[in-house]
């Protein structure tokens, strides 16, 4: 196994589509050396930016990231998209819905397109998008570009995971305290009214501009509203060049420097908390679990129950 990891590793470092791919695979299905991998390539990552786009169901996340994507290859970079895909109820996996919308990128080589299901992420960003962006950033992809579902729910994980976050909303969007309450409007760093030339526009922007006026900022970057028209191209360069404004703030003052460090702490307490949990559920525990459901749940309280299964774990840290 350490011989198949090895050649991963050195196929992803030389840009190996075949590699990444199945090193991709090999890291969502966590199969034996995937921790591995994710080492060997850990002192190649760091230089590609990461972008996320999020927003409401139909407002053109997957229109926007294709246009996106053909302004910076347009400009020499390489693009690496992870579009984030519900998951199919049938066989657990992706529906593909994205590469679908996205074919016109298919045969070009400086981009790589990876879709992955959810697998009930809660915020719409499955755990394992941030480590296939490593793969990516790795093999010398320069931009990566991660599409959520836009499930509607708070996208903290999206925030977390991209240097630049975009979120859309589209005329139809409604009452802006809904988006208040969903939270997107927390996660901003660019917002864009898309579908624009749809009636309502002016009075969506207006309100997405007074609520952000409302909104208390503890750093110096204000988010601005962009509208675009993405399935004709219309605004996406406007747009993009306020995502190099927002890049150029971070890179100010170690923004940049600072938020990547958060991100790799909040990975650092995800991994320990998995293994943690993983290896907690041993048979034996499981057994105890089943035995106070079936006898001792009229007399003890879940809480207590944990406390006494949790007793002896803690007192190895001790």
């Amino acid at each position: 196994m350490s011989k198949i990891i090895d050649e991963l590793t050195k196929g992803i470092l030389e840009g190996n589509r075949n590699a990444i791919a199945r090193a991709m695979t090999t890291i969502e299905n966590e199969e034996d050396g995937y921790v591995r991998l994710l080492s060997n390539i850990y002192e190649r990552i760091g230089r590609a930016y990461r972008i996320g786009i999020t927003g409401p169901p139909g407002s053109g996340k997957s229109t926007l990231t294709n246009h996106l994507t053909k302004i910076l290859r347009k400009e020499g970079f390489k693009v690496g998209i992870i579009a984030v895909d519900p998951t199919s109820p049938f066989t657990g996996g992706a529906i593909l819905g994205d590469r679908i919308r996205m074919h016109d990128l298919a045969l070009d080589k400086g981009v790589y397109i990876r879709s992955m299901a959810t697998r009930g992420s809660s915020g719409g960003l499955a755990r394992q998008a941030t480590e296939l962006a490593d793969v990516l950033d790795a093999a010398g992809y320069d931009y990566v570009i991660y599409e959520t579902v836009g499930v509607g729910q708070v996208e903290l994980d999206i925030a977390e995971a991209a240097d630049t976050t975009i979120v859309l909303l589209v005329p139809e969007s409604g009452d802006i305290i809904q988006s208040l309450k969903s939270g997107l409007m927390e996660i901003a760093d660019i917002f864009v009214l898309n579908k624009s030339d749809r009636p309502g526009a002016e009075r969506m922007q207006k309100d997405l501009e007074y609520a952000l006026h409302l909104r208390e900022s503890d750093h110096d970057w204000h988010p601005k509203v962009y509208q675009t028209v993405a399935n004709q191209g219309k605004g996406t360069e406007e747009l993009w060049t306020e995502m190099k404004n927002h890049r150029s703030y971070l890179d100010s003052e170690n923004h940049l420097v600072n938020k990547r460090d958060r991100r790799l702490k909040n990975r650092i307490e995800t991994v320990i908390r998995q293994r943690i949990e993983f290896h907690f559920w041993d048979d034996k525990r499981k057994k105890i679990l089943k035995n106070y459901l079936e006898s001792e749940k009229e007399k003890l309280s879940p809480y207590l129950l944990a406390e006494k299964m949790l007793e002896k774990l803690l007192k190895t840290f001790k």
